[in-house]
């Protein structure tokens, strides 16, 4: 039996990278899933978002996994969207037990440079977007009766900051306040509220040109250097983690394992927020 075995999860920005990996990993240990993701771009990102065929595969591989999915395309930045994509969900399954709000962008500029555009769009969906999944689904959670998890993706952005990346910042600090009020606020549903701190993960959001020209601008190959100047930022000789080592946290969180755990902060960064003194 697995760890979560009958529960059911909702999974924002569920078509690739570190959310499909949540959704396979929940179903892996017995979750049916609901899963959802924006399946378009948005302009101020600078690196193509998930598609419909993303979503799709998610799919896929959660049912090869023995388990039900209501794979559905939506936004988190539109709160209609995100809570009939929810309602369908609970009227499939009945319940709804863990919510994994993961959905996140990623863009690059001073404060100062920073558009109104790229602030927006940042807060948008790394902010408002985690409020909009709880706002959707707390309320089923609490209906169901099953207490639950949610667990929100914050980021080693969220415990000190990075040039560039002030907007980001600005979330990802505030998905940590998020977390402590709601784990607060539901403990008496018998519902736990945690976020995750990761640090650089293998995805398309790590992967693409002005990440790695951001990095080390002045390098004349930015892929050569790009790996070996991350792994100096990590105590653990890696330079990223991998999707399935923060899946791996979210599902215990989210699990029985851990029922006594609310409102903490919990990084899988491969000891970069310790070597850099944040802690």
């Amino acid at each position: 039996m697995g760890t979560v075995e009958g529960k059911v999860a909702f999974v924002t920005g569920a078509g690739r990278g570190q959310g499909r990996s949540h959704a396979i990993r929940l179903a892996e240990e017995g979750a049916d899933i609901i899963a959802v993701d924006i399946c378009e771009n948005i302009d101020s990102v600078p690196y193509s978002l998930s598609s419909q065929e993303d979503l799709d595969e998610t799919a896929r591989l959660v049912e090869k996994q023995g388990k039900r999915v209501v794979a559905l395309k939506a936004d988190v930045r539109d709160l209609s969207a995100l809570t009939a994509a929810v309602d369908a969900g609970y009227r499939e399954f009945g319940r709804l037990d863990i919510v994994a709000a993961n959905a996140g962008i990623w863009s690059a500029n001073t404060l100062w440079e920073l558009t109104a555009e790229q602030w927006k769009d940042m807060i948008d969906v790394a902010l408002t977007g985690v409020w909009h999944a709880v706002k959707a689904s707390v309320p089923r959670m609490i209906e169901a009766g099953n207490g639950g998890s949610v667990v929100m993706t914050s980021s080693t952005g969220g415990a000190m900051g990075f040039e560039n990346l002030g907007h980001y910042v600005a979330a990802k600090h505030a998905v940590v306040g998020l977390t402590r009020t709601l784990a607060n606020e539901v403990g008496r549903h018998g519902i736990r509220a945690n976020n995750i701190q990761p640090t650089a993960v293998n995805t398309n959001l790590l992967h693409h040109d002005q990440m790695r020209k951001l990095f080390n601008p002045d390098a004349a190959d930015p892929e050569a250097v790009f790996a070996p100047g991350l792994q100096s930022l990590n105590i653990l000789p890696v330079p990223w983690v991998e999707p399935v080592d923060i899946s791996n946290a979210l599902v215990w969180l989210s699990s029985d394992q851990a029922r006594y755990i609310t409102g903490v902060t919990l990084p899988v960064d491969a000891g970069f927020l310790q070597k850099i003194g944040a802690y």
